[in-house]
């Protein structure tokens, strides 16, 4: 079969490698439908995730049809086509008993933690691949859902939700502020309308991705090169400073652009995977009530949002900006790694 391999920083290639094969009896082979590219991915080229080592077949979000089930496998089915949720979940330890599946303690990868595809095991940039604990990592595509829409839901829907809207503790009448206006970004404005927010304001160095996030939700945008970029958010709430502010780009500037801004006993929700030290200064902050949330997507909330999306109620077709098919992933890579210039949000890879 055809992946894309990762081979050390700045380095990957479209490459035959042995065919996906089961391992274990809870394992399920899937023959992948549509993929997408994550900018953790691109974390990863640039060597922020030493944990991934040269020969890791990249990518941790699709859908595709079961091919082949493992002798322990019973409520799925070859034919199936089903959404690979970016964390795995082994169902059974203490973490997952309590929902906490992005520290899941089984023994795939290393225990200890949930996001295993492109990261410790072969992930989903690829024409099959193995999902381990298969009947608590997939979710059933209803016909209503078509797989471009299920891709979206693998990773930056919910993680946008979980780690942004409902760490950030979004209720009624909050004014939230996402700086970042990326896919996950972009994901954090949209499923925290659900939760009736008097205002979201965009944040981003780009105009036109501050523009288009209205589409998304935002209520209002602000380009953050503006150097009155900080008394244009403050003006929006009376100089207090917003209730919430979801960091989405994972750099020291954006996480201290969110503590600008937020208001004293308000919540700092990082979403953004950070490379480098992030300084918190908390000779200023300890006397502000400011808690500050991180954490891995659980995927808890996946099923969730898929009766939303089945129901028309959340629409992620609007993440989707080119489209290629999975031998052309190179192409994508440099459209995607070049989204100011062509203004990609997710690129789809859909198989022939």
């Amino acid at each position: 079969m055809k992946a894309l391999v990762y081979h050390g920083p700045g380095q990957k290639s479209w490459d035959e490698v042995p065919d996906a094969k089961i391992l274990q009896p809870s394992d399920v082979i899937v023959k992948m439908d549509a993929t997408t590219i994550c900018g953790t991915d691109l974390h990863i080229l640039r060597g922020d995730v030493p944990a991934v080592t040269p020969g890791r077949i990249l990518g941790h979000e699709g859908v595709g049809t079961i091919t082949e089930v493992g002798g322990a496998v019973t409520t799925l089915k070859r034919g199936d086509q089903v959404i690979l949720a970016c964390i795995s979940a082994c169902g059974k330890c203490g973490f997952c008993k309590e929902g906490v599946y992005s520290h899941c303690q089984g023994e795939e990868g290393a225990p200890g933690i949930g996001w295993i595809f492109g990261h410790l095991i072969d992930g989903t940039q690829a024409e099959y691949v193995r999902v381990p604990y298969a009947e608590n990592s997939v979710y059933k595509l209803p016909a209503t859902v078509s797989p471009e829409q299920g891709v979206i839901l693998s990773d930056i829907l919910p993680t946008g939700h979980e780690i942004g809207v409902q760490y950030g503790k979004v209720k009624a009448g909050d004014v939230v502020a996402v700086v970042g206006a990326g896919p996950v970004g972009l994901a954090s404005m949209t499923t925290a309308k659900l939760y009736g927010p008097s205002r979201i304001i965009a944040i981003d160095l780009d105009a036109n991705r501050v523009d288009e996030a209205k589409k998304f939700g935002a209520t209002d945008g602000i380009v953050a090169s503006d150097p009155e970029w900080r008394d244009k958010v403050m003006a929006m709430t009376d100089g207090l400073g917003v209730d919430v502010a979801i960091e989405a780009v994972g750099i020291p500037q954006t996480f201290q652009m969110c503590l600008d801004v937020v208001r004293p006993a308000g919540t700092v929700a990082n979403v953004g995977v950070h490379g480098q030290a992030v300084q918190l200064p908390l000779q200023d902050l300890w006397i502000s009530n400011i808690a500050v949330t991180m954490g891995l997507v659980n995927t808890d909330t996946l099923g969730t949002l898929l009766k939303m999306v089945a129901t028309r109620q959340l629409d992620p077709d609007v993440f989707i900006s080119h489209r290629f098919a999975l031998d052309d992933i190179m192409d994508a890579y440099e459209v995607f790694a070049n989204a100011a210039e062509t203004k990609a949000l997710k690129v789809v890879l859909n198989a022939r």
